[in-house]
């Protein structure tokens, strides 16, 4: 009986998971070609636009140029629904196999169990109990050769169940990495359309305002030059905090530029798109009820789990409204994005415990303390620190889009094509502020 019961055991704690291999391989297969396929379009398109922009200025120049960004716009979009679908894949294996090693640890604990309960009742049994009961002499010597062949597995059956729970815990990790980075390009696929409705909106005022007509466009381009008193005043939007003044927002840029050199137009651009991505995410407040972390939706009172996670970032978000004299619990900040946790502050969206770790840093270059992730002169100069951090004070288009990204994906993630929108968007940003700058400069 119970070597029978060792050997279900056995089988249930190395029992192999059988999968759809071939399968997911063919598709996987498919969906490289496509892949490869769109990325070569898409490199070609970043080569006509290189061209483009090189040319003299004219009408059909920048709406060659408008085309070809939608173009180039619809095909990311393809190619991170590719990226989309092979995390889906990669997420709904990972879940079989998470059930499946769940059902193998907990056939296997109950094994364990039986053989445990056992193991007792054979141990509080005495030689001479067992003697005299009923049986034969062999039957007793069977008994005690199953109690030690039992105990000296038991201890490789336990070493086999924490190996399985390992892997449950490693294979979990890792689902919640790939759902994060799932909703990350969701947000990113939000934003894009957004960006070909607007490319599209921009052309067609162009074409209306000129009638298609070349010297009507450079007049319009002329106008536009003259204009750095309209530049200046215009509204320069701040995620959780409001507008400013562009002409303002330039200044603080400028500070920023001149202790981590970041140019103005760049980091600028960064906080813009921040700003439209914090309208697709809304806002939350933390209540800490009913577990420490958690939270409501500002606007809709909805209960969130990990608006912040409570073990890293609840701490020291009461730490800093407590210095800045804010209540925490009214106090906006990012909600989570489906999984993993919000919490960031701000208009540069740093998480309270990396504010900490800047905090320093922070008061010397701007001369603020404590410094305060919502007030816009300092979110402008943590921006600024934290792309010097990430490399765009090398000053090359490369590094300032490779910074951009790892502002936001992270240094891991920061080379996937998939995330390459966010960067291109944010040089996109750069290039315009860099014009409106230079008509403020001269």
């Amino acid at each position: 009986m119970l070597a029978r019961l060792f050997i279900c055991l056995a089988l249930i704690v190395s029992a192999p998971y059988f999968g759809t291999a071939e399968t997911q391989e063919e598709r996987r297969a498919r969906l490289e070609t496509e892949l490869a396929s769109i990325e070569a379009d898409i490199n070609a398109k970043r080569g006509d636009l290189t061209t483009l922009q090189k040319e003299r200025t004219s009408l059909e120049r920048d709406i060659s140029i408008l085309d070809t960004k939608i173009s180039a716009a619809q095909l990311s979009i393809k190619q991170r629904d590719i990226a989309l679908t092979r995390i889906l894949d990669d997420i709904d294996s990972k879940e079989s196999a998470i059930i499946s090693i769940d059902q193998r640890v907990e056939k296997g604990e109950e094994s364990l169990a039986q053989l445990l309960r056992r193991t007792r009742e054979i141990d509080d049994i005495s030689l001479v109990e067992l003697a005299l009961g009923e049986g034969t002499i062999s039957r007793l010597f069977e008994e005690v050769d199953s109690f030690e062949q039992i105990q000296s597995n038991l201890d490789v059956s336990f070493k086999e169940l924490l190996a399985l729970r390992s892997d449950l815990a490693t294979r979990k990790g890792a689902l919640e990495g790939q759902k994060i980075e799932e909703e990350d390009l969701k947000r990113i696929q939000v934003l894009q359309k957004q960006k070909i409705e607007s490319d599209e909106r921009q052309k067609q005022q162009i074409l209306k305002a000129t009638k298609g007509q070349e010297k009507e466009y450079q007049k319009l381009i002329a106008d536009r030059e003259r204009e750095a008193a309209t530049i200046r005043s215009a509204l320069f939007n701040l995620r959780d905090s409001g507008a400013i003044p562009f002409g303002t927002a330039y200044q603080y840029a400028k500070e920023a530029s001149a202790v981590t050199g970041v140019r103005p137009a760049l980091i600028l651009a960064v906080l813009r798109q921040e700003t439209n991505l914090g309208e697709n995410v809304g806002q939350c407040l933390l209540t800490n009820s009913p577990n420490k972390g958690d939270g409501i939706g500002k606007n809709t009172g909805r209960a969130f789990s990990g608006v912040m996670k409570g073990t890293r970032d609840v701490d020291p978000f009461m730490e800093i409204t407590r210095e800045l004299g804010i209540d925490p619990y009214s106090q906006v900040v990012s909600c989570p994005p489906g999984y993993g946790y919000g919490g960031a502050m701000g208009p540069a969206q740093f998480i309270a415990s990396t504010w900490m770790l800047y905090k320093e840093r922070l008061a010397k270059l701007s001369n603020t303390n404590p410094p305060n992730p919502w007030d816009a002169r300092t979110a402008i100069f943590a921006t600024g620190l934290l792309m010097m951090d990430n490399g765009a004070d090398k000053g090359t288009r490369a590094s300032e889009r490779l910074a951009a990204l790892r502002y936001f994906a992270g240094w891991g993630n920061a080379s996937k094509p998939a995330y390459a929108f966010y960067g291109d968007s944010v040089m996109e940003f750069a290039d315009d502020y860099q014009r409106d700058i230079e008509v403020l400069e001269r």
